[in-house]
């Protein structure tokens, strides 16, 4: 069975993804929750089973198998059970749903430095900076190509639920604690996302966390 590392799903939105990409395939894992940041952390991160990862997390163990950081699990998984668990089948849709991803993975530097992940918080009084404005600007641009050109099939991204929604997933519930502004077309998009029941599992588990760091529930200096 696969083994599967995961932070606080409140926090951390690389476990997120790992997470739901695990959830994609199908396979039977085990999933196991380390909280980030508290006392033992530093000692528990030295640990055999975090060494490959230098402590990150996700860590997704496959028997002897050591795969780390999360567009890794997704490509790692689309080899065990196939890529149409992850991808669009159409070349042209594919290629625009890897670069989207791999987008997400390396970019909106600013969203996610001013938009720390706290799916139980939320912060109305929030006013983005002309950098994040910057990073929305072109999320939602990438959001509208992928719906206007191959979306047409269903109510995600590339029509049904792929890995490029797995990457975008940690924005949504940005979007929600911030209350960052959405454009009308996004709306459906959204709703799907939350309504999706991988979502839902993730987002009540995070509620149901009893963990608290400090660091992530007040907004950021201005």
């Amino acid at each position: 069975m696969l083994k599967l590392i995961i932070g606080n799903k409140a926090y951390s939105s690389w476990s997120m993804r790992g997470w739901l990409a695990v959830k994609q395939s199908g396979l039977p894992f085990e999933e196991i929750v380390v909280p980030l940041y508290d006392a033992d952390w530093d000692k528990r991160r030295e640990g055999d089973e975090f060494a490959p990862s230098s402590g990150k997390v996700p860590i997704l163990w496959d028997g002897d198998t050591v795969v780390w950081d999360s567009l890794a699990i997704v490509d790692w998984l689309a080899d065990r059970v196939g890529r149409e668990k992850f991808w669009p089948a159409d070349d042209s849709a594919r290629g625009m749903a890897r670069s989207m991803a791999a987008e997400m993975h390396s970019s909106f530097a600013a969203l996610r430095r001013e938009c720390s992940m706290n799916i139980r918080q939320r912060f109305p009084d929030y006013t983005p900076s002309a950098a994040v404005e910057a990073d929305l600007a072109r999320l939602y641009e990438l959001w509208a190509q992928a719906r206007a050109r191959f979306g047409s099939g269903g109510e995600f991204l590339f029509g049904d639920f792929s890995a490029a929604d797995i990457m975008f997933a940690p924005v949504c519930t940005r979007i929600v604690t911030y209350q960052l502004p959405l454009p009308r077309f996004a709306i459906p998009y959204m709703q799907a996302m939350f309504l999706h029941p991988f979502l839902q599992e993730w987002v009540g588990g995070a509620q149901a966390e009893d963990w608290v760091i400090e660091k992530f529930e007040t907004l950021p200096a201005a």
